[in-house]
């Protein structure tokens, strides 16, 4: 029988406390959160974000910069100059995923994000399910980025000897002592990296449409060049590509994590959601437009040492290519600094759940007195993505392309039972055009994950293994002790 707690809302509910919030100051406010404790004695975090604060820090996840210097390269190696066309599908694809989670990240408002999302939905193990999924991307995305700051430091200052491994761990590890302080001073630091990595991207999106090679065309009929022969792109090679694209758009599912330290979560949280998608997808799309554009040919785009930053030089000059590469390295930085701030509350909600042995709930269930963020579990996070760094990227990168598939999918899935039974008249943002909206994402991304299937099984069954695991720590640990582990709240922020 599927245990999720539910609890009816304090008397006021959600009107009340946005009259308190706004009455009394931000310092109080999250001086007193910091060290709130639910009725039931549960951990609390801080409500300290405004809407503003909010889409800075989801922003910054997503990181579209980090995503167009470090992953949009990747994406020309197969697409070529289609590469701008399978990131509009899939963010096209991301709408419709946006509308489920803003659905559900206002129905459930958890730090624990799709696993208490699809838990209250679905039951427990499906929510344990969507909780591995989620903890692939909470582990694996955050040292892809890192890695990625040796590259454009060493192309910013040519001098500079950097090794990207050991770049990337320096990265986490400094993320990981920024994740431990207060939640909205990282929103305002963030937001200052988020402004030099949206002004690398304009400055190449500049550069590349005042410098256009390429007939517009191109974008609408794509082709690959493999430096001898030019071909169309296929589209079975439009569908693989999917993968990585909405790896590039992920992030603005973020807001969902914060639900509980965002206030007034059940307006606020679409809205980060939804504005995140559109400001981060304009920023990735844009510019990747204008480097098709600017490209010499096809064949510049999909070689194999793809140097980007060189393109902006033979643009402008080696000052302005310097500068772009000490933007993006920031940016890199900033999306460190997020990812492990989201994924630090996926794993204090699942201690907070019970998931783990009650040492282990004890410990990544611990707020700072001071900070009001969950230090236990931010180090548990930061330490393993550390070590990644050294980890082969291209493996780490196709496992995730999967994860994030499969997570969206089953998000999709759980929206499709979002207005049954006891959540039908629960107050939340409701998506247009339900249930054919979910119904067309669950279609799509089960096309994605055949067409993965069929060309590069290898990524598919390392995740399906890693799947298998779980399942077996769910078999032997957590089913048996149904009544004390792996109970989802699914609506602490009521408490």
């Amino acid at each position: 029988m599927t245990e999720i707690i539910t609890r009816p809302s304090a008397s006021g509910s959600d009107a009340s406390r946005s009259g308190t919030a706004a009455t009394a100051s931000a310092a109080t406010a999250a001086a007193s959160a910091a060290t709130a404790q639910s009725d039931t004695g549960r951990p609390a975090l801080a409500r300290s974000l405004g809407l503003v604060g909010a889409v800075l820090l989801t922003l910054s996840c997503l990181t579209p910069a980090s995503s167009l210097f470090v992953i949009v390269p990747g994406l020309f190696a197969t697409q070529g100059t289609g590469t701008a066309l399978t990131l509009a599908v899939a963010g096209v694809l991301c709408v419709g995923v946006a509308f489920c989670y803003s659905e559900l990240g206002t129905l459930i408002p958890s730090a624990g994000g799709e696993y208490a999302m699809v838990g209250s939905l679905m039951g427990r193990v499906s929510g344990w399910l969507t909780f591995f999924l989620s903890s692939v991307a909470a582990f694996i995305i955050p040292p892809i980025i890192a890695i990625g700051t040796g590259e454009y430091l060493h192309a910013a200052i040519p001098a500079l000897p950097v090794n990207g491994p050991v770049a990337g761990a320096v990265v986490m590890a400094a993320s990981t002592v920024m994740g431990v302080f207060d939640l909205r001073a990282n929103a305002w630091i963030t937001g200052v990296f988020l402004v030099l990595e949206v002004v690398a991207a304009g400055v190449v999106a500049f550069l590349g449409f005042t410098h256009t090679r390429q007939p517009v065309s191109a974008l609408v009929h794509p082709v690959v060049s493999d430096g001898q022969h030019t071909s169309a792109l296929p589209f079975g090679t439009i569908m693989v590509g999917l993968a990585v694209a909405l790896f590039a758009l992920q992030g603005f599912t973020t807001a969902v994590y914060l639900a509980e330290e965002i206030q007034e979560p059940r307006r606020n949280v679409s809205r980060a959601v939804l504005w995140t998608l559109g400001l981060g997808a304009a920023v990735v799309i844009v510019p990747t437009v204008a480097i098709t554009l600017g490209a010499q040919g096809p064949g510049a785009l999909t070689e194999e040492n793809f140097d980007l930053i060189g393109m902006v030089k033979g643009w402008s000059d080696s000052a302005v290519g310097a500068f772009v590469a000490l933007c993006i390295a920031a940016a890199i930085v900033n999306a460190a600094i997020v990812m492990v701030i989201q994924n630090s509350r996926i794993l204090f909600a699942s201690a907070r759940d019970r998931a783990w042995p009650e040492p282990v709930n004890k410990a990544l269930g611990t707020v700072s007195r001071r900070f009001g963020a969950p230090w236990v579990a931010t180090l548990a996070v930061g330490a393993p993505g550390t070590a990644l760094c050294f980890a082969p990227v291209d493996t780490l990168n196709g496992v995730t392309g999967i994860a994030v598939t499969g997570l969206y999918l089953i998000v999709a899935v759980a929206a499709l039972r979002a207005r049954r039974g006891g959540h039908r008249g629960k107050s939340a943002w409701r998506m247009p055009l339900w249930p054919l909206v979910p119904a067309l994402v669950v279609a799509g991304l089960a096309g994605v994950l055949f067409e993965l299937w069929r060309t590069q099984p290898s990524d598919l069954y390392w995740t399906l293994g890693g799947t298998a695991a779980a399942a077996l720590y769910w078999v032997f640990y957590l089913r048996p002790r149904g009544g004390t582990r792996w109970v989802i709240d699914a609506d602490p922020g009521q408490h």
